[in-house]
């Protein structure tokens, strides 16, 4: 068996107990690579795990449209969206401005509470656990992730059935399967949120340099993966390069 098969197989295994032993359960996709490979394992078995994605009202084009792709690939099947309440909306941008969040890492969180916090929040009510596609090699942020994990901030288990892979498994089953991806990921886009949050990376630089790329990369987090109340910030991982050598083969 190879690396891949093993990591496919181990995930499978992953996502079938989550379904029969952890009901209801939900899985909270951002469209990207690595969901997309979730998807494709959760609806191929036909798992009992609702999908789920937050439309914050600032996303790209790019990834609205994966939403009729998953749809037209997937034999009809509609991610469920979750928005944030309008009235926060308005407030928050009637104080502080639009694009208020480039003025402090409190006032992105903010704009993150409000946009994909909340709405993540309602989400989850009522579910034994969620899935997230989280992977190690991500960003200094998430190098200790474990594939189970309690969630105390949510009151649930999460789990991250991709903890394991990297970035050339993950694109490496995308071309093996034919799964539909986001468009931006041709375009140097590694690591995928807000249309005003997201830069294509540079050579050499981190995976997730693109997101939130004013900030320090220790902060770089939007409050949605909490560990034991937390953010984790611990050392960093480069995975530049392995991104790099993945989208080279599919884009």
């Amino acid at each position: 068996m190879s690396d891949l098969s093993k990591l496919i197989a181990d995930s499978s295994a992953t996502l079938s107990r989550i379904a029969s032993d952890f009901p209801p359960a939900v899985f909270a996709s951002s469209l990207a690579a690595e969901d997309m490979v979730l998807t494709d394992l959760i609806l191929k078995s036909k798992l009992d795990i609702g999908i789920f994605s937050l439309e914050t009202g600032r996303l790209h084009p790019e990834t609205l449209a994966m939403l009729d792709k998953v749809k037209a690939h997937y034999d009809g099947y509609e991610i469920a969206l979750y928005k944030p309440q309008t009235e926060a909306v308005d407030a928050y941008v009637a104080q502080n401005g639009l694009n208020a969040f480039y003025d402090s890492v409190e006032m992105r969180r903010e704009c993150c509470r409000i946009r994909k916090v909340e709405p993540l929040g309602r989400a989850l009510a009522g579910n034994k656990a969620w899935v997230t596609g989280q992977r190690r090699a991500q960003s200094t942020t998430r190098a200790e992730l474990h594939v189970q994990e309690d969630d105390p901030a949510h009151g649930m288990t999460k789990f991250n059935p991709l903890a394991d892979w990297s970035e050339q498994d993950v694109w490496n089953y995308i071309r093996d399967n034919g799964v539909p991806y986001n468009a931006l990921h041709d375009q140097g886009y590694p690591s995928i949120g807000c249309a005003p949050c997201t830069r294509a990376v540079e050579p050499g630089e981190d995976v997730r340099a693109g997101r939130w790329w004013w900030e320090n990369p220790d902060s770089k987090e939007c409050g949605l993966h909490m560990v034991d109340g937390k953010l984790i910030r611990i050392k960093s991982v480069a995975a530049e390069e392995d991104f790099m050598l993945a989208t080279k083969t599919i884009g």
